[in-house]
């Protein structure tokens, strides 16, 4: 197990490769309550929770992003209330990134914040969603667009979890991964290009590497930060049209699969600008698609993908931004981009 320590607005340590109950039962000794919440999908496997003088209370959520809503915000508040939870109780996210961003935010947002702890189940989870204190749920015009930043105290992270992922969700994953080996790390887009997807996730000893690396990548980031200027908006290296994409899709790709389309489309931007070779270009392709991601999108799309391009976060008034790189581990801001320019590198990457 090791350690990785991230300073934000409160300190924290993501445990890589540890056992998540014994963990958990270690926090929860100085703890009166702690709130479990599980994806309905996982509630299964979670079986029985004993922690010691804790009382334990159980929420289950519903999977996927259909969870980041108001609605089941307001039954999650419901919950805390009932169960009397204080601000020394703490609440514990197990299961994918979606919920962990909303139970993260059900956390800073009762009694104006309380302590929680995310149990990340999903590959993308590990390496992304439960790092850095984003929390947050969707609105109808845009993924994460209600949000608060809020750390958790601790983040667990049990590889045991990687064996009840689909090869795809273990692939959407593998998104995130590669993203992380594009903006600061080559090493690991060396691991991803020496060994094929079978054996990576066969392989205990490089599942954890690439972890690792990745949470590391995001760490040092958040660390450097927290509140998102363009130091941590290079974690959004894809995102832009990411967001659009899983929208238009209605959340039926997966959040590294959108991302995956948006990496080729942020590198052919830069390519196109001039900011990047066509050799790196293609490298993205040929890695992303080793992976089996996606790297292009429907051409019809792009009429109502553009509008939902200006709701991304980074974008200050009508000026659309664009996380890019130059070079691997080399990162830009792409700014005063034409629509032209736009539409002519979408229809590059559409299908």
């Amino acid at each position: 197990m090791n350690a990785i320590p991230v300073n934000a607005e409160n300190k924290y340590e993501v445990l890589v490769d540890c056992n998540w109950r014994e963990a958990l039962k270690e926090i929860a000794k100085s703890r009166t309550r702690v709130g479990i919440v599980v994806s309905a999908s996982l509630r299964e496997r979670l079986g029985d929770i004993s922690l010691g003088d804790c009382d334990v209370h159980l929420f289950e959520i519903i999977d996927g992003e259909g969870s980041k809503s108001a609605e089941n915000l307001q039954l999650m508040w419901d919950w805390l209330g009932a169960g009397g939870f204080t601000r020394s109780d703490v609440l514990v996210a197990v299961g994918g990134g979606a919920t962990t961003d909303v139970a993260g935010f059900a956390a800073a947002t009762w009694l104006r914040g309380i302590d929680w702890i995310a149990v990340p189940t999903t590959l993308a989870g590990m390496v992304d969603a439960s790092v850095g204190g984003k929390t947050g749920m969707n609105s109808s015009f845009g993924k994460n667009l209600i949000g608060a930043f809020h750390s958790p105290s601790a983040v667990l992270i049990d590889c045991e979890w990687l064996s009840t992922l689909s090869d795809r969700d273990f692939s959407a994953g593998m998104g995130e991964v590669v993203k992380c080996g594009f903006i600061a790390d080559a090493k690991i887009l060396e691991i991803v290009e020496n060994n094929s997807l079978a054996e990576i996730r066969s392989s205990r000893a490089l599942t954890t590497e690439l972890i690792e690396r990745s949470v590391r990548v995001k760490a040092s980031v958040v660390s450097e930060d927290f509140k998102e200027s363009f130091a941590r908006e290079i974690l959004n290296y894809g995102h832009t049209l990411g967001h659009a994409v899983e929208l238009h899709s209605n959340y039926c790709l997966r959040h590294g699969e959108a991302v995956s389309i948006g990496m080729v489309f942020a590198a052919e931007l830069a390519a196109a600008t001039g900011h990047l070779s066509d050799e790196i270009v293609a490298r993205h392709r040929r890695i992303l698609v080793s992976l089996n991601l996606p790297t292009s999108y429907a051409r019809d799309a792009w009429a109502q993908l553009l509008p939902l391009l200006y709701l991304d976060k980074k974008s200050r008034g009508r000026q659309l931004r664009f996380v890019g790189i130059s070079d691997i581990g080399k990162t830009f801001r792409l700014e005063e981009v034409s629509t032209q320019e736009l539409t002519q590198t979408y229809e590059r990457i559409s299908q």
